[in-house]
């Protein structure tokens, strides 16, 4: 070993900010407090948040996953995932007398405000996205007919509007960067007078995990990507990876997924995970590694992240309210 030269020593290049942003945190914080409170079952539509392992986790709990408002009991209650849901969809919760506790990442109900108020003045909205994607499908909710989706740079020259004067664009939260200002930039070309939202609509960990992962990339000739298929900030990072200059990506769920044929000739390896990846799954990749000669793990961290989420108000006030009747019960009998 001794005498191999440092550059073809083999390591792993850790990629920070990873894994789970506060939206995310927020949201399984809230069903796992959820089902303290309340007890099991707790009904959640939709994945709470895009992870087939804290899906998993939290079915063993008791909570359960629906793909329809109709599917949950009547007078049960329904947990709204992280993603957002369309005004329609509280209206159905409300006829099924269901409570409800709104898991909705603050960030994405921002960009459902600037829906609601840009449709109220009447704009033509270009929303920036994934076809099908739950976030698009929430947003969209919001004022449908105020909304068309442009569904990457190669989608700009279908788009029709209204009156070219009064054009705003819009975007999921969880696009790659680079791709969505290419497309923005297509759609000022046809549109001089489009305007942007008030601020980018692409949230500071999507953006965060991209730049830590583009630095990454460059000295990768291999990046796992931890995270799972249906994410689409998961799925971009792989994306940004490979236009930054690294050899191969691939997105895996668990460490299992890992083909030692990716291996072959590689000595530099880049991790990083999306942003509802909890960081035992990275652990395990780490570990998988470590066990085929790259036990030597160098942090890459171009920023750092501190912002966190309050829970769902609805979960606040219970447990607040709880948290007031155990100090009531605690209290000796004369001060009450």
């Amino acid at each position: 070993m001794g005498n191999m030269t440092a550059t073809t020593a083999r390591r792993v290049l850790l990629a920070a900010p990873r894994g789970y942003c506060a939206g995310v945190d927020r949201a399984v914080i809230a069903v796992e407090k959820a089902l303290e409170q309340y007890g099991a079952p707790i009904y959640v539509r939709k994945e709470i948040v895009h992870n087939k392992y804290v899906v998993q986790t939290l079915e063993k709990k008791g909570a359960i996953f629906v793909d329809e408002t109709e599917e949950v009991p009547e007078g049960s209650i329904v947990i709204f995932s992280a993603h957002g849901v369309a005004p329609v969809v509280h209206e159905e919760a409300r006829q099924r007398r269901l409570a409800t506790i709104d898991a909705t990442c603050p960030l994405v109900t921002k960009v459902h405000k600037e829906a609601v108020r840009f449709a109220k003045e009447d704009y033509d909205i270009l929303l920036i996205g994934h076809e099908g994607h739950e976030e698009v499908i929430g947003t969209s909710g919001e004022a449908p007919d105020h909304i068309t989706l442009v569904d990457g740079p190669q989608d700009v020259e279908n788009v029709e509007v209204r009156d070219e004067s009064k054009v705003v664009w819009l975007s999921q939260t969880t696009l790659s960067v680079d791709e969505t200002m290419e497309t923005v930039d297509a759609l000022k070309e046809r549109f001089p007078a489009l305007i942007s939202p008030p601020s980018d609509d692409i949230c500071y960990a999507t953006q965060n995990r991209q730049t830590a992962i583009k630095q990454v990339a460059a000295e990768a000739d291999l990046v796992i990507v931890v995270g799972s298929k249906n994410s689409s900030n998961s799925v971009r990072l792989v994306e940004v990876a490979l236009g930054a200059g690294a050899k191969a990506g691939h997105l895996v769920d668990f460490a299992s997924e890992i083909d030692e044929a990716w291996l072959e000739g590689v000595t530099t390896v880049g991790v990083t995970s999306g942003a509802s990846v909890p960081d035992v799954l990275v652990e395990g990749v780490l570990e998988w590694l470590a066990e085929r000669g790259f036990g030597d793990v160098e942090v890459v961290q171009p920023m750092q992240e501190s912002l966190t989420f309050s829970l769902p108000k609805e979960l606040r006030r219970d447990l607040r309210a709880e948290a007031a009747v155990a100090a009531a019960e605690a209290a000796p009998a004369e001060t009450l």
